[in-house]
């Protein structure tokens, strides 16, 4: 039986675009209320996810769910388009054909080194319009950080969390794309012996949301520390990473670094289910217009 061949990088990369873009629309509000949890020190705002929305919703209007916004929308394409496209030279250098699903699961984390350098910087401004207040607005817009950031440190301080963003993605990237192509060999084999059946967008959906989930476990204690350290004022992590750390557990405990969770879960299946339906229908376009060779 002929099967078609691997989606190229230029292929991967524009089908990551609109998988990116399809995330953030449907994601956005639930990345909100996660953020101003973590964001959390001493006596708690927030008792919970519904709390925190409730509360954002009735003081600031419902379209306070979509502060930070204009970062993300600009940066999405590049970022996701990126990801994407290390996950096919990951799958590249492999040699793309019969991939064990750890061997995915290793592409998708080069995607995800890929991805980590250009995400940072936006992940920075998205966090710190999140965490403002209706009564407490330091910044005016997404460019306005970038000018106060620039006056303060320079590059190195809109570059501040790098290393976090890494430490969360690379690996969170692995467990995504790995997770993502065992459900759709799940839900491609056939039960009773016969040949594997083509995956519905049902399939696709089902696999997409379960990659996002298995992504979040592993990112959520990683992404709690860049939180901090990406909106924490100037010097008060001297070592970075190493800093956020102890602090964090030394007040806050284990809990801690799960802060925010609950908003994560929410937003993880619908908005990945949302990208990689996105993702697969842009190859399928691409396909009818440019079909791929058959091997």
């Amino acid at each position: 039986m002929s099967k078609k061949a691997e989606p190229g990088p230029l292929r991967s990369f524009i089908a990551g675009g609109v998988g990116g873009v399809c995330t953030v629309a449907s994601g956005q509000p639930f990345d909100t209320v996660k953020v101003r949890m973590q964001n959390q020190t001493g006596t708690a705002l927030y008792k919970n996810a519904m709390d925190c929305t409730i509360k954002t919703v009735k003081t600031e209007g419902p379209l306070a769910l979509y502060k930070g916004m204009a970062a993300p929308i600009v940066g999405v394409v590049p970022i996701f388009a990126i990801n994407f496209l290390g996950y096919s030279h990951g799958k590249a250098l492999q040699g793309n054909e019969n991939l064990s699903v750890f061997q995915h699961g290793l592409a998708g984390s080069l995607g995800g080194l890929y991805m980590s350098v250009l995400i940072a910087p936006g992940e920075r401004i998205k966090c710190l319009l999140q965490i403002q207040t209706t009564g407490a607005k330091q910044y005016s817009g997404p460019l306005d950080v970038i000018k106060q950031l620039y006056r303060e440190g320079g590059a190195r301080s809109i570059m501040r969390g790098t290393g976090a963003t890494a430490l969360r993605d690379v690996p969170a990237s692995g467990c995504y794309f790995g997770c993502y192509e065992a459900m759709k060999a799940f839900f491609r084999t056939d039960r009773n012996g016969g040949p594997d059946r083509e995956l519905t967008y049902l399939d696709i959906l089902l696999a997409g949301g379960s990659a996002g989930i298995a992504n979040w476990v592993w990112a959520i204690a990683p992404d709690v520390v860049k939180t901090r350290l990406q909106t924490a004022p100037a010097g008060m992590y001297p070592n970075g990473v190493r800093s956020v750390i102890p602090e964090l557990f030394r007040t806050e405990g284990p809990k801690g670094f799960f802060k925010g969770f609950g908003p994560v879960a929410l937003r993880a299946f619908p908005a990945n289910a949302c990208c990689l339906l996105g993702y697969e229908a842009a190859l399928q376009i691409m396909e009818k217009v440019v079909p791929l060779q058959e091997y």
